[in-house]
């Protein structure tokens, strides 16, 4: 059998996935990423008063107990398997999201009739509809993430994600493929439909301003501090900024198993609407105490656990909702 093509498209999607400057997952984001940790970490050792030396920021950079644990392992086996998926799932979605943007536009124009084209700044309307798509992606990222905890046979397989026991930047790759495609077009829904309302308006075809079409906004927030969201950096936004911006604490609190937790910050980047709909806890400055995880959980970063058992607990709750209903002569006898 010829495998060179598998092979090809493995390693293009691994090429894009580290080299491109709007990957979610670039070096150039990962490099900010681990700049900005260093000098955290300097500088709260300087606030201590304590000596700043390499060989100690770069333990606090990479602790042994999170680089060796089951867990972060399992986290690298993620990346590989889900660089394959990704690629093919994220193909679906391409598709979808240019046939609901087009029939947007066709229903406004047939429901309130064509607009003129605008007679806005080229530079001016493509920043609105960057805007809007950032702003449809974090409500469909938002959307998402709160089905997957509401509807227990979502969350069978969100879940996958949640078994981490240690957080760095791989964890966000430890998701079901399940999950991946219905993310996927979930977000594919959100942006069509701000694209269409948004080249509806101004009566032509309007671009975002994107890097290797991703939207110029999200590059910029992975370059600041979204991979931060998974790691062991605790930076707490308090205040306004606490309930417009989602920090690395706020994620942190996401994966607590802390009941108090449960539930809360489903946001990517921005708390906006996680503030809008009830679901914000604003960490404190301090380190609050966190543990990550399922303790107990047999069968946690294994593929059995993470990938088929999803389908088997997922079927458990579709059960009783598949089971013929008994005749009404029963129903009324019981």
């Amino acid at each position: 059998m010829d495998f060179s093509a598998g092979i090809a498209f493995f390693f293009g999607q691994l090429g894009r996935l580290f080299f491109s400057l709007g990957s979610h997952f670039s070096l150039t984001s990962l490099a900010a990423a681990l700049v900005i940790s260093a000098l955290y970490f300097a500088w709260q050792r300087h606030r201590r008063g304590r000596r700043i030396r390499l060989k100690t920021i770069a333990r606090a950079l990479f602790p042994r107990r999170i680089m060796r644990s089951r867990s972060n392992q399992a986290d690298i086996f993620y990346l590989f398997f889900n660089v394959f998926m990704f690629g093919v799932l994220f193909g679906w979605a391409v598709l979808s999201y240019q046939f609901i943007s087009n029939g947007i536009i066709a229903g406004l124009i047939a429901l309130a009739g064509p607009v003129a084209p605008s007679t806005w700044s080229p530079y001016l309307t493509r920043s609105i509809i960057t805007a809007m798509l950032f702003l449809a992606y974090e409500l469909g990222y938002w959307f998402n993430h709160w089905l997957s905890h509401k509807v227990p046979v979502l969350w069978e397989f969100h879940k996958v994600h949640h078994t981490a026991e240690v957080l760095t930047p791989l964890t966000n790759f430890r998701v079901h493929p399940v999950y991946g495609w219905i993310f996927a077009n979930i977000l594919a829904v959100s942006a069509a439909v701000a694209n269409g309302v948004g080249n509806y308006m101004f009566g032509e075809t309007a671009y975002q301003y994107a890097i290797n079409d991703t939207n110029i906004i999200l590059v910029l927030f992975i370059h600041a501090y979204v991979h931060l969201q998974h790691s062991h950096m605790w930076i707490s936004f308090r205040g306004l900024a606490g309930r417009i911006f989602v920090s690395p604490a706020h994620h942190q609190v996401h994966h607590s198993n802390n009941p108090k937790h449960f539930d809360k910050n489903f946001g990517s980047c921005l708390a906006l609407w996680d503030w809008m709909f009830g679901t914000l806890y604003v960490p404190a400055k301090e380190r609050e105490p966190l543990v990550f995880g399922f303790p107990g959980s047999a069968n946690a970063h294994t593929v059995k656990g993470e990938l088929v058992e999803p389908f088997v607990n997922a079927a458990g709750h579709l059960k009783p909702a598949l089971k013929p209903a008994a005749p009404l002569a029963q129903r009324k006898q019981a």
